[in-house]
């Protein structure tokens, strides 16, 4: 995933994206949430592979393990 994923700091946004492309992750990923197949997302995107698709969603999967401690939490801890 690492060498397919990649956050280009030169960006105004500095968004995770496709390695060697402006094709921001989140846009791969809800694409696919919508109901699109992967040959679509090639289609639509020519300059990506299916190993950067299959990346971008291994990449979100990994943002969703992250540990979230909700705000009412810490409110309630002071």
């Amino acid at each position: 995933m690492n060498d397919r994923i990649s956050i280009q700091s030169e960006s105004a946004t500095a968004r995770p994206a496709s390695t060697g492309t402006r094709i921001p992750v989140h846009q791969i990923v809800r694409m696919f949430a919508h109901g699109d197949s992967i040959e679509k997302l090639l289609a639509a995107y020519p300059s990506i592979k299916r190993e950067d698709i299959l990346a971008c969603l291994d990449y979100a999967a990994s943002l969703a393990e992250e540990q979230v401690t909700p705000l009412s939490d810490v409110v309630m801890a002071k």
